[in-house]
């Protein structure tokens, strides 16, 4: 393949900046912009290693001195001989060293085609692609630890006996049809089934991870609802740690929703602090307590702040039940360090918690109860997720394919009507892993990617 050359750190000035470079002739083009002081080539310097040197303009000037390493093909992480060079963070230099590898002969990486010449060589595959631009995005340690895992194969490893169950099936079939003159052993059909059976059963396991791959993912929608002046807005400033929303006596101060993202309880709660649920004649605050309703009925999280002062009024007990509608709902009793309060009512939240955000009584028995309605798993379940869309629903399909499978045996098929719903099940799983991916697939991977990766 022709010689990439990207920048791959942040655009603005660093410490340090890392520029680089694969492809076919990597290490002549090197040699046109790097000068090292031990005054080898660059395809002569040991692979791996660091060595100092200058870099150069598109006109041999130095314009600064670091570091560079060679990666020998296919030992490297594209597959292909390449190199990187680190220097000063300055983006002038890095961009004159970006110009002087262009000039050279080197040509500007498209967004993620790094990483796309690793899967195309082999060095990864989809899955494991996926979980690199999931570890860059990665908010929570839990998110980055299952997308370090399934960077390592995780999910592959998963997906293996789930394909060899059904590579089984298929390759003996055909093995008996297309040489029937060799002694080789029909399968029968209580093979098949254990071999679906084992198959579905893996499939059943992974697909019940979806849900928490997506919270790990993108995090917990988390709608703060309440009649103004209940301690919303404390409670999100409480929760991020800085005063992120204006807080006054006068109720209705929150027009519209506010949004924050904050760390709590292991997980990333997308904060939004709503506006005071009342009836009003104010028309701003009333798109604001419809945009509170809104938020309330899409959110996965609801967390009902009631003035502990007061105790839960008959407005209270109308808010109270529009919460109940969703699935996780906790009653927040605020400001407990001025009159402690108790819930008697006949809803049945998730939890119920009395805090005071002034002194921060509270906090740390709410973030266990978050923790507890969405857990991130243990350090065993790490790259056991599926967080993406597009492996959730091939994932669906392949499970389908061996159901149908499953009925068809049931009901007296011959193996050859039971095996085309097998090689569906695993063109599926291909798609998956990027066996059998298509070019407009892969491309719309790659293209979540930026340039330099």
């Amino acid at each position: 393949m022709d010689c990439i050359a990207a920048i791959s750190t942040a655009q603005t000035a660093t410490a340090i900046g890392i520029l680089r470079v694969s492809g076919e002739g990597c290490f002549a083009l090197c040699d046109k912009v790097f000068r090292a002081v031990n005054h080898k080539t660059f395809a002569a310097q040991d692979p791996r290693k660091t060595v100092y040197g200058e870099m150069l303009d598109n006109q041999g000037r130095v314009i600064d001195r670091g570091l560079a390493v060679r990666f020998s093909g296919p030992h490297s992480y594209t597959g292909e001989d390449s190199a990187e060079f680190h220097c000063h963070g300055s983006p002038i230099v890095l961009r004159e060293l970006l110009g002087a590898l262009f000039a050279a002969g080197a040509r500007q990486a498209g967004p993620g085609e790094f990483t796309r010449r690793a899967f195309l060589n082999g060095k990864l595959d989809l899955t494991e692609a996926e979980a690199v631009i999931d570890l860059i995005d990665a908010e929570t340690p839990a998110a980055a630890r299952n997308a370090a895992a399934q960077l390592d194969g995780a999910l592959r490893r998963l997906l293996e006996p789930v394909q060899e169950s059904l590579l089984e099936i298929t390759s003996r079939f055909y093995a008996v049809v297309d040489y029937p003159d060799e002694d080789i052993q029909d399968i029968g059909p209580e093979e098949i089934a254990s071999s679906l059976l084992t198959a579905e059963t893996a499939l059943t396991r992974l697909l019940g991870t979806a849900q928490r791959g997506k919270i790990l993912k993108r995090g917990i929608r988390t709608a703060i609802v309440g009649r103004p002046n209940a301690g919303k807005s404390s409670l999100l400033n409480a929760l991020a740690g800085y005063e992120r929303a204006i807080v006054t006596d006068i109720p209705g101060t929150t027009r519209d929703t506010v949004e924050e993202s904050v760390l709590c309880g292991g997980v990333q709660l997308r904060l939004i602090d709503t506006a005071g649920i009342r009836e009003t004649e104010d028309t701003v605050e009333r798109l604001g307590v419809e945009r509170s309703r809104r938020a309330m009925e899409s959110a996965d999280l609801v967390l009902c702040v009631v003035d502990g002062t007061q105790g839960v009024t008959c407005e209270d007990e109308e808010l109270l039940r529009c919460a109940a509608r969703c699935k996780n709902w906790v009653l927040v009793l605020s400001k407990k360090d001025l009159f402690p309060a108790a819930y008697a009512g006949s809803l049945s939240p998730a939890a119920v918690v009395s805090l005071s955000n002034v002194t921060g009584e509270g906090l740390e028995e709410l973030e266990g109860v978050i923790a507890a309605l969405f857990p991130v798993g243990s350090a065993a379940d790490a790259g056991t997720l599926l967080t993406d869309a597009r492996q959730e629903e091939a994932v669906l399909r392949a499970k389908a394919a061996v159901g149908r499978a499953r009925e068809a045996l049931e009901a007296g098929f011959t193996p050859d009507a039971i095996l085309t719903d097998a090689e569906e099940a695993l063109e599926a799983i291909g798609e998956l892993t990027g066996r059998t991916a298509k070019e407009e697939i892969v491309g719309r991977i790659f293209s979540r990617f930026c340039v330099g990766k």
